[in-house]
């Protein structure tokens, strides 16, 4: 029986688990997942967290908000990153691989071909790919959406059956909750015109996105027929509770 496709996309929030450093812990966490569902569902990650990983260990003189000092702080963590994955999946006996996209690869045909290609010899072997934008040369995800979009497009591109969005909310909450001490989570969204007048503008701590972001990327899923689902990434085990409905979330269908 062939194993349904996940791509797991992973903002920086979740990452560092709202802290300045990335959190070994919740990558470990998110390794633990995947080593238990790796039976009936093969991964493919989108990663950001490659300048919160830089942070760690420089602080480059300039001015902190310029986007160049930003794209030289994701050269520098990117390395950093993908080690920190590697030794945690390792120990869980779990290989990765490292992709880096531009969203330019999304408008050549040949390119898109070589993506698909390549990324599906290395889940059919059992390698877990984590794409990340390719900072040094591309601006978008800095300035825009920490990833989003690109984890949208492709998980179009790869034929997904879920993109699971990782953020610090329980899904997305009706605007009339937000400010209540239990805030009520939308659970299931069929029309997504409906979402935007629940939404703020918030971006969160770490990432550039916000909630806006994801039902963007929720709307290219959902023309290709794929569930999108925002899940809280701080919880431990949000995949495998999420799956087993055990915490609430927002899944748009």
């Amino acid at each position: 029986m062939a194993k349904k496709r996940i791509l797991l996309k992973l903002g920086s929030n979740t990452l560092t688990k709202e802290t300045n450093h990335i959190s070994r812990g919740k990558i470990e966490d998110i390794g633990v997942q995947i080593a238990a569902l790796q039976d009936e569902y093969e991964f493919i990650i989108v990663s950001s967290g490659a300048i919160a990983a830089a942070k760690q260990f420089v602080k480059l003189d300039n001015n902190d908000q310029d986007v160049f000092v930003k794209q030289a702080l994701a050269s520098i963590g990117q390395p950093h990153l993908m080690r920190i994955y590697h030794e945690n999946f390792s120990d869980l006996g779990l290989h990765i691989s490292q992709c880096l996209l531009s969203y330019s690869d999304f408008e050549k045909q040949q390119s898109k071909v070589n993506i698909v290609n390549t990324i599906n010899v290395l889940v059919k072997n059992s390698y877990i790919p984590i794409i990340n934008e390719n900072d040094t040369v591309a601006t978008d995800e800095i300035k825009f959406g920490d990833n989003d979009k690109l984890a949208a497009l492709t998980a179009v591109l790869l034929n997904v059956d879920i993109l699971i969005i990782a953020t610090n909310t329980n899904g997305i909450y009706t605007k009339s909750s937000i400010n209540d001490e239990v805030p009520k989570t939308i659970e299931l969204v069929i029309d997504l015109s409906l979402l935007q007048k629940e939404i703020g503008d918030k971006k969160s701590s770490h990432g550039t996105g916000g909630m806006q972001s994801k039902i963007d990327s929720a709307a290219i899923a959902k023309a290709a027929n794929i569930e999108t689902w925002i899940v809280n990434g701080l919880e431990d085990n949000f995949m495998l509770k999420a799956l087993n409905n055990e915490i609430a979330f927002t899944k748009i269908v």
